[in-house]
């Protein structure tokens, strides 16, 4: 027991804290998507909350590496944590003072993106630092385990903090957990340097370029990222339908919406059980593959032809499951294959590579819903075979588009298949 908890403390001080500050961010993500819906009824609109928080992640996320692995790792996530919660101390003064619009979320979620930029790649190699080799698949099914109880957790009690004390209280509660998550860094945790600290005096353009460098020489990783980026890319547009989709329905609503997002972290929670406990696969790309394949393959068209909630909350079930399987597997491959001293700057560029699909998707499906789908179900005659398959009224549109999403997620499984079994014969 000593033995396991001198290689475990740290990590799960790190881990525990900031799984806490991550459920009240969540939270208050939740209400303000609810409070932006209710107020313009409109997909793309409220999918730009998240357009506006990842498209300067992905922008700047290849130099936040390089400066992740030049700059002292606690200081980058201590700083870059305060400017985002002094983003949400905004949001609750104009909040108070009624004057919170579209705009003013916009542009503090952009902030919040760009921190994220530079203190997710220190974060990832924070922890690659502060776990035993041997233990890196357990640690990721440990961070799948509280990234589900995040999502389980997040619909239930922002949605019963909005409805008996207001946005105001989400937006306290989101504030009181990253001052713990803050001490408990500031502290009690203590990240190792690593060999690459020496290079931080290293010009700044050779850092940035060493990334890319080592992602070119290991096509089998960049292939990887880029399967990813087409899975985000479906994953983006399904969160942006989602709302849009069980919102307007008869039978969806706020509590709809939000006991369907609790399934998924249900899903993900058991998932991240199985990945702690299961033996390491003798190929982790295929099980990679096949998770994201069977993931796809079924929530989408479940989502799109269901009309109950209890269709859509099995669809959550099925679809999510896999992930954290597919999320630990991933995570070995980069932790084991990329040396510390370069995770930083390969991470970011991962981080671009990865999620610059994550706008997009937010948009595409949000454009797809409103611009396309909607006014096309709406000119719909009840009787037709578009009105059988999607329903009718508001909300078949979004049921017509998460079904065009089905397909293509197929098709991106499919396809990268192909490439990544052949990488993986060169090898």
């Amino acid at each position: 027991m000593k033995y396991f908890i001198r290689e475990w403390k740290t990590f799960l001080i790190l881990w525990s804290t900031q799984a806490l500050s991550q459920l009240g961010s969540a939270m208050t993500n939740f209400a303000l998507i609810i409070w932006l819906y209710q107020r313009t009824g409109s997909a793309l609109q409220t999918a730009l909350l998240s357009i506006c928080s990842y498209a300067p992640y992905v922008a700047v996320s290849i130099f936040a590496g390089a400066l992740a692995d030049r700059w002292d790792r606690k200081r980058v996530m201590l700083v870059c944590d305060t400017l985002a919660a002094a983003s949400t101390v905004a949001v609750l003064v104009l909040l108070k003072t009624g004057r919170l619009a579209p705009a003013h979320m916009y542009m503090l979620n952009a902030l919040n993106g760009l921190m994220g930029s530079v203190q997710s790649p220190a974060s990832d190699v924070a922890m690659s630092l502060i776990i035993p080799k041997k233990h890196y698949q357990r640690a990721s099914g440990l961070r799948s385990f509280s990234n589900s109880l995040v999502t389980i957790l997040t619909p239930m009690l922002a949605s019963m903090i909005l409805a008996f004390a207001g946005m105001h209280a989400v937006i306290l509660v989101d504030l009181a957990t990253f001052a713990a998550a803050f001490l408990a860094l500031l502290l009690f945790v203590e990240i190792p340097k690593t060999g690459g600290d020496s290079e931080a005096r290293e010009p700044f353009g050779k850092l940035v370029r060493g990334g890319l460098q080592y992602l070119n020489r290991n096509r089998l990783i960049l292939y990887l990222i880029l399967f990813l980026a087409g899975v985000n890319l479906v994953a983006s547009a399904f969160d942006a339908v989602l709302p849009a989709l069980i919102l307007p329905r008869e039978n969806g609503g706020e509590m709809a919406l939000g006991t369907v997002q609790a399934f998924a972290g249900v899903a993900t929670l058991a998932g991240s059980l199985i990945a702690v406990l299961m033996p390491a696969p003798k190929n982790r790309v295929r099980v990679i593959i096949a998770t994201m394949l069977f993931s796809l393959g079924t929530e989408n068209f479940l989502i799109a032809l269901g009309r109950t909630p209890a269709v859509w909350c099995i669809a959550q079930l099925f679809g999510w499951l896999p992930v954290p399987l597919m999320g630990a597997n991933l995570d070995v491959i980069l932790r084991t294959t990329i040396p510390p001293e370069l995770q930083g700057r390969v991470f970011a560029c991962r981080n671009t590579l990865q999620f610059f699909t994550i706008p997009l998707g937010f948009f595409l499906g949000g454009a797809l819903v409103d611009g396309a789908f909607e006014p096309l179900m709406a000119r719909q005659p009840a009787d037709g075979p578009l009105a059988l398959l999607f329903g009718t009224g508001k909300g078949s549109g979004a049921s017509a588009t998460m079904f065009l999403l089905g397909v293509a997620g197929v098709a991106v499984c499919l396809i990268f298949g192909k490439i990544l079994r052949a990488q993986q014969r060169k090898r």
